[in-house]
């Protein structure tokens, strides 16, 4: 009997070799023929095996008896439109957890530098940690960071520049690329985070506050000294975006506005708020389209949600409910989505914008409670967060602004990165 040789795609594949508009053979890059629709696609019925859609993946088997391999993906192309309306969502899920030796210390941010391709995690009291996410291991504690308590890094990949946060009001310069700190410069009694506005190539840094407001003060990146401050009436400032063409925004927790600087004049120019934004959180924004995109806690008066705001007025132009606690914001602009880590729900909310003015929540992965933060591998389409088992011990404060029940606990050896793919 001839013997038939059978090729398995998988759709996911496919898609990407649509995108080329190219198929790939053994030896050689076929371009698309014009007649895939005629008589090759004849032997669609004889020569389909088998279609499946399973938990992995869809795929499409096809002898290659009737058609070599050149046609037989030609053919499971056409096949696709029949098996891809199944997984209309995107599909994100975990796709490992990395657990990291620890101790008991808190975490907070966590950012990637696209250069060096490496996670840089606030791991607080036991300082500012980098993680290699394709080897999936830890790189390196940066020295010095853990008795100040690195709450993260801010990334200037283009400067090979990181600013570690340190909560005792420090913050220390790094060379990304050799992963060398510099001596900790004084801000302030405290210290959160900071931002980086590519336009005026300032940092801002969110300090402790002031009875009636902050004094957010100002860092010129290329010489790292201090240029001035700009006095905002939140208490409680949080996530911030910068549109490059002049404009940063932040959050205002406390009182439920978004804050628009000018870090070139250090002034604040306008100040929004939005209905349905209760506790505004973390911030991203497409300049392009003029949307910003504001993640919010809930208050009793509303409920956590994502809000989309115009940045030319504004208003609010859409918003929907997600889990609560979030803290960490991700954008992505190729394929329009936004993605919201919310911690109290143990949740990752993914939204798309199908144009300036439509959005629609995509799915909602079910995460670990305490997964607040998030970072992007844009490139690689990745995911990545931290969270460590916690507990809310009644003996020691409870931040119950986030949630009664809000872990001030954590446990040794459960401290560990987490990367989401689709």
């Amino acid at each position: 009997m001839e013997r038939r040789n059978l090729y398995t795609y998988e759709v996911q594949d496919i898609k990407a070799l649509l995108k080329k508009a190219a198929y790939s053979t053994d030896d050689k890059v076929i371009k698309q023929d014009a007649d895939v629709g005629g008589e090759h696609t004849k032997a669609i019925n004889k020569e389909v095996t088998h279609m499946h859609n399973g938990s992995k993946g869809n795929f499409i088997m096809m002898r290659g008896d009737a058609m070599n391999k050149k046609y037989a993906l030609l053919t499971a192309v056409l096949l696709l439109l029949a098996v891809t309306p199944a997984f209309a969502f995107d599909r994100w899920h975990t796709e490992n957890v990395t657990f990291i030796a620890s101790k008991t210390s808190g975490y907070d941010y966590i950012t990637y530098d696209a250069v060096t391709k490496r996670l840089f995690l606030g791991h607080r009291g036991e300082g500012l940690q980098v993680f290699d996410p394709v080897a999936r291991k830890l790189v390196a504690t940066i020295p010095g960071t853990p008795g100040r308590s690195s709450n993260g890094a801010t990334i200037i990949s283009e400067m090979d520049l990181g600013i570690i946060n340190n909560e005792d009001g420090t913050f220390m310069p790094l060379k990304l690329s050799a992963l060398a700190a510099g001596e900790a410069v004084k801000l302030a009694e405290g210290l959160d985070t900071s931002h980086y506005d590519p336009a005026s190539k300032r940092l801002v840094f969110n300090v402790d506050p002031r009875k009636d407001g902050t004094d957010l003060v100002v860092v010129d990146a290329t010489t790292l000294k201090t240029v001035g401050t700009i006095a905002v009436p939140t208490r409680k400032a949080e996530g911030a975006a910068a549109d490059g063409l002049g404009r940063f925004y932040l959050a205002g927790q406390d009182i439920g506005k978004i804050l628009v600087l000018d870090t070139q004049n250090l002034k604040l120019v306008d100040t929004w708020a939005s209905p349905t934004c209760g506790k505004p959180t973390a911030i991203e924004v497409d300049a392009a389209v003029k949307r910003l995109f504001v993640s919010c806690r809930s208050t009793p008066a509303a409920k956590a949600a994502l809000v989309v705001l115009n940045t030319e007025t504004g208003a609010t132009v859409w918003s929907a409910e997600i889990g609560d606690g979030t803290d960490g914001l991700a954008y992505d602009a190729p394929t329009k989505r936004i993605f919201s880590t919310n911690d109290v729900n143990g949740n990752l909310t993914v939204a798309e914008m199908t144009t300036p003015d439509k959005f629609k929540i995509v799915e909602t992965l079910s995460t670990y409670t305490g997964v607040k933060v998030i970072a992007m591998d844009h490139e690689n389409q990745k995911l990545y967060s931290i969270v460590a088992e916690g507990t809310a011990n009644t003996e020691k404060k409870i931040n119950t602004a986030v949630s009664p029940y809000y872990a001030n606990t954590f446990f040794p050896n459960t401290f560990r990165v987490i990367t989401f793919s689709k």
